[in-house]
């Protein structure tokens, strides 16, 4: 019996071989993720040397492998050296992370039953737990029943994808009343995080910066702004800011959103970092408005107590989003069978997606709002207490009030040279990874307080290292 079909070797025998459950390295493994996550406080670990790092992972990827021992131990060993610890009580730079041990081994869990989220149709748990999530987080923005969202990848992945619908949403509309389509722009603050400047490029539209005095964007410094200016019939958004990520100041939010009504922009709020502080009531009210917003994004890996990486978009009106991130191929016909249905992969540029917001939810659902609270409170607390003593120096001077957790001040006498060895002087010790920012022109030093487990004493050996 002949066949025109062209012959097929058979697939080599060890074909499946990296797929094959290995008790040994699976024991191994959990042995030392379980020894990091029931370690009292981690270490910050330290800054690299990539010479060094060449050298170590020098031929590590070839054609055949290592036994897994020994590529445990460069991670180990070298680069986990070399990888700064965002969880640690004594991260006080950038934005740090502190997860919960709930959110870290459910992230486990998603990793392990390679869980993604595209779709009701093949995900439906996954969204559907996700979105109780979101909902949470829409509740505690006071968004109404109707809003709706997604998790994607972090604060510049949701700003980008919510101007995308705030764009397109404009263009349609513009078409609809007539009206030519033209380049649009977005108000934004001098303050404004860099990812929207990145977003605005992307889409091609162009920023109407308005100067803040003091860093806080105000509803009434929009309007000296554009008072008597013409042409605005090319403004289709305005973006608020809760939460700066330099200083933590949270913008006019609600002067902002009635100059968005007045005018018909879309209101977008960036709380990626702050937007947490809404779970402490005694600054609640400084988000006021914050409900009339458009979209939102709010980072779990900030100040949420999530892993790396999350960041939940949440939009008023879900399926304007629809309209404009929906990707339509023949081989996704099926998950699109119910118009009703809003996937994940409609809400946002991406498709394919890990079901990042689990953790989160597990975490929520374990621990509670109520621990959510206090975490954040905490954190609060400590920048105050930094703050005064700060304050309390002869030689430091407080720049502003802290609205949120992040403290700038000045160091009298300082240079850039002094706040780098300042720097230094406490990692090496490993009492803490501190660096400086820029404020008005001046380099200045800048303090952010996030995990729940940083103390008092931890503050004071920062601070005694301004001697």
């Amino acid at each position: 019996m002949s066949s025109d079909l062209p012959f097929v070797a058979a697939l080599p025998i060890d074909a499946d071989r990296m797929h094959r459950p290995d008790e040994d390295m699976t024991r191994v493994m959990l042995s030392y993720v379980a020894d990091r996550l029931l370690q009292p406080e981690v270490p910050l670990d330290g800054l690299a040397d990539r010479d060094q790092l060449a050298e170590v992972l020098q031929g590590l990827i070839a054609e055949e492998g290592h036994d897994f021992r020994k590529v445990l131990d460069v991670y180990t060993q070298h680069l986990a050296l070399t990888v700064l610890s965002a969880d640690s009580p004594r991260m006080f730079t950038f934005i740090p992370s502190a997860p919960t041990k709930a959110s870290l081994l459910f992230d486990m869990v998603v990793s392990a039953a390679s869980l993604q989220g595209i779709s009701w149709f093949e995900a439906a748990g996954a969204v559907m737990a996700e979105n109780q999530a979101l909902r949470a987080l829409a509740d505690i923005a006071g968004m109404p029943e109707s809003a709706g969202g997604v998790f994607v990848s972090g604060g510049s992945a949701g700003n980008l994808s919510a101007l995308v619908v705030a764009r397109d949403t404009a263009r349609r509309r513009r078409a609809e009343a007539g009206l030519p389509d033209v380049p649009l722009r977005v108000v934004v603050s001098d303050q404004a995080h860099s990812s929207i400047t990145n977003a605005l490029n992307i889409t091609m539209m162009s920023a109407l910066v308005v100067d803040t005095a003091d860093g806080r964007l105000t509803g009434e410094a929009i309007r000296d702004a554009l008072d008597g200016a013409s042409g605005l019939d090319d403004v289709c958004a305005v973006v608020a800011t809760a939460g700066t990520t330099n200083a933590g100041i949270i913008d006019d939010i609600a002067g902002i959103g009635d100059v968005a009504r007045e005018h018909g922009w879309w209101l977008h709020v960036d709380g990626a970092y702050g937007g947490a502080g809404m779970l402490a009531p005694e600054i609640r009210h400084r988000y006021d408005g914050v409900e009339q917003a458009d979209s939102i994004v709010m980072d779990p890996h900030k100040w949420w107590f999530a892993p790396f990486d999350s960041a939940a978009l949440i939009y008023r009106e879900p399926r304007l989003a629809k309209a404009v991130h929906t990707q339509d191929a023949s081989y996704l016909d099926v998950i699109h069978e119910h118009d009703s249905d809003i996937n994940p992969s409609d809400l946002a540029y991406h498709l394919t997606r890990r079901a990042r917001g689990l953790p989160l939810w597990f975490s929520m659902a374990v621990n509670g709002l109520g621990a959510y609270r206090e975490a954040v409170q905490h954190s609060l607390e400590m920048a105050r207490y930094a703050a005064a003593q700060l304050q309390a120096r002869p030689d430091c001077e407080v720049l502003r009030e802290p609205d949120l957790s992040v403290v700038l001040f000045r160091r009298r006498g300082w240079q850039a040279s002094d706040y780098e060895a300042w720097s230094r002087r406490l990692l090496e010790t490993q009492r803490a990874f501190v660096t400086s920012s820029g404020w008005r022109g001046e380099t200045i030093g800048r303090l952010v307080f996030l995990h729940p487990a940083t103390t008092t004493d931890m503050v004071d050996e920062v601070l005694a290292a301004l001697d």
